[in-house]
Formats: C-alpha cells, structure tokens, sequence
C-alpha cells in the first residue's frame, strides 16, 4: 500500500498530452457526409501527422457531449468495427476542404515541434472508446458516460 503523503507525489508512467486545438474546433455535424473518408488524428510518427482512418456511415447521437455525431465504421473491423465520434474529431481524408486543411496545418505546427527527431510512434492519448462504442477526447469525458 502506498502511504497516503505519497500520492501527490507520484507522476503517472502516461499522461495525455494537452491538445488546446479540438476541444476548441468549431466544425457542423453538416460539414461531414455519408461515404466521406475521414481520419482522427492521434499523434505523430517520425515526424508525420498518424491516426485513425475510418468511414462515416450514418447520423449518430454522441453521448459524451449530448450533440449529434456521426457512425463510423473502421475498414480493417476489429472488436469495435463501429464507433460513434464528434464531428470536431473528423478530418476529411480524400476530399480537401479547408477546414479540415487549417485544422491539420495547426495540429502539425502544435504537435511536429513537440516531437521532432523522434521515430516513434507516439499516441497522444486524446481519445478513448466507451462500453457504448463511443469515441470520446479526453476534453470531454465525463464520469459515467
């Protein structure tokens, strides 16, 4: 057991990294369309923007932020084939608007600096799924949900 004057002390292995850009996003659940391939960025490998590839299927309640949200499916399936994400969470990946563009011109000028020289892979911990299949960033995870 830790001894209680201890644990204000001790620094978790992993903390989330802050990410002032999307909680702060200001994107329309109508920016986004059935069939748009989109990505949700996660990170940087070897100096390169890295996340999550996926389809928008259908119109979806997010319940992490009781606002509408979109069904995604991912591609390669796996035990959470479909999830539901925010729209602020989305990039459109074949189609280039210019949204999406200045979005992912600032990520790459907050989180390239951060990580240069590195090859790694890095996950910056933004995101995390629900039992309810939801895709939820950190900024707006609530207890219970």
């Amino acid at each position: 057991m830790i001894p209680p004057s201890w644990t204000s002390a001790l620094t978790p292995a992993f903390s989330p990294i802050p990410d002032p850009l999307t909680p702060a996003r200001d994107i329309t659940h109508a920016h986004f369309q059935a069939g748009d391939q989109v990505v949700v960025i996660k990170g940087v490998v070897s100096g390169e923007l890295w996340g999550e590839a996926v389809r928008v299927v259908a119109p979806s309640w997010h319940t992490p932020t009781d606002e509408d949200g979109w069904r995604l499916r991912d591609p390669t399936g796996g035990a959470q084939t479909f999830i539901t994400g925010h729209p602020r969470y989305l990039v459109h990946l074949k189609r280039p608007c210019p949204d999406c563009l200045i979005y992912l011109r600032a990520m790459e000028d907050y989180l390239q600096p951060k990580y240069a020289g590195h090859d790694a892979l890095i996950d910056c911990g933004w995101y995390t799924t629900t039992a309810l299949n939801q895709l939820v960033h950190v900024a707006d995870a609530r207890g219970g949900r």
